[in-house]
């Protein structure tokens, strides 16, 4: 596992340039019947979606594809590693607005990672939501934002996650907001690095949707613990503009630490209706890419079991053909 974990960083980050590995990072890394809910596909045998050895890449499952079953209350964050396991995904994605407790407490961390370690089930990272605005132009409210994120990069590194997800938001110009954002980036990465977990910015909306501007970003920040997380749907800037996903995730996956595979609607064939997976995929494998790429069904045609299913047999499929 370790060894493979080594493949996997020295694979996100080729090509980036500005970024060294160095021994921390490397050990440390190792998105139908009832509608939303548990449907009659979670009695689907794990034989059924058992991911193919030969793909490049590795298969996991970023919670918020569960997010409206979660928030239902008809599955909770400590079962959430069991139904991925059970779908035959064997690597997770937490979200943070979805635990059932903090991140600081430790007891409910250690039954979580007991959880984990029992089925076989690799925590890969956790996307963190709220904490406040890394790219704030005030000061203070940005150091309490960093701040905010050392519980989570603490909580990630008991667990044994690779990295956290953060947002790189804030108000002014893009220009102003790029240097707040290096600012309160970077100051994180440095917490990242004394502890071994990479700081991985999803392009989110705003101006992190604008893959250019987030890549400059990271080049400022220039740490290898500060990298991107790029989801294959999240190119809207605002209601007017929407970013060339294909040109964005090209851009940003020179500092991929991690990929979020987003679906929302499936075609006849099982494939994306609106994002071309295969030409995706390309160019997730010329960045020399083999790490996870998290599935993140988002749609509401399919219920979200069987959203995730057909996003793995998509992945599977494409996968094997490029692999």
């Amino acid at each position: 596992m370790k060894e493979n974990r080594r493949k996997f960083l020295s694979k996100t980050v080729k090509g980036a340039g500005v970024i060294t590995l160095t021994p921390m990072i490397l050990s440390a890394c190792g998105k139908s019947t009832k509608e939303d809910g548990v449907s009659s596909s979670d009695s689907l045998s794990t034989a059924a979606v058992t991911t193919p050895a030969e793909l490049f890449f590795k298969i996991s499952l970023a919670e918020w594809s569960l997010h409206k079953t979660i928030r239902a209350k008809e599955l909770t964050n400590l079962q959430f590693p069991a139904k991925a396991k059970e779908l035959g995904i064997n690597a997770v994605e937490y979200v943070s607005t979805l635990f059932d407790k903090d991140a600081a407490d430790q007891a409910y961390l250690a039954e979580l990672k007991q959880v984990t370690s029992d089925l076989g089930v690799t925590n890969v990272l956790i996307m963190i939501d709220n904490e406040g605005n890394l790219g704030a132009g005030d000061d203070a409210e940005r150091n309490k934002a960093v701040e905010n994120h050392h519980r989570w990069v603490d909580a990630a590194k008991f667990l044994g996650c690779h990295s956290i997800r953060v947002n790189a938001r804030g108000e002014g110009t893009a220009e102003e907001v790029a240097a707040a954002a290096v600012d309160g980036l970077g100051k994180l990465s440095e917490y990242g690095q004394q502890n071994g977990i990479g700081i991985i910015v999803e392009n989110h909306g705003g101006y992190s949707s604008n893959g250019k501007w987030l890549a400059d970003v990271m080049k400022q920040v220039n740490n290898e613990y500060c990298g991107t997380l790029p989801d294959f749907g999240n190119f809207r800037i605002d209601e007017n503009e929407e970013y060339d996903r294909y040109q964005g995730i090209d851009e940003l996956m020179p500092f991929a630490k991690g990929v979020s595979a987003k679906t929302n609607i499936f075609n006849a064939d099982g494939n994306e209706a609106v994002m071309d997976y295969e030409r995706i995929m390309k160019i997730v494998k010329g960045h020399g890419f083999t790490g996870y790429v998290g599935i993140e069904y988002e749609g509401n045609e399919l219920s979200e079991i069987d959203g995730i299913i057909a996003t793995k047999k998509l992945l599977e499929k494409v996968g094997a053909k490029l692999s």
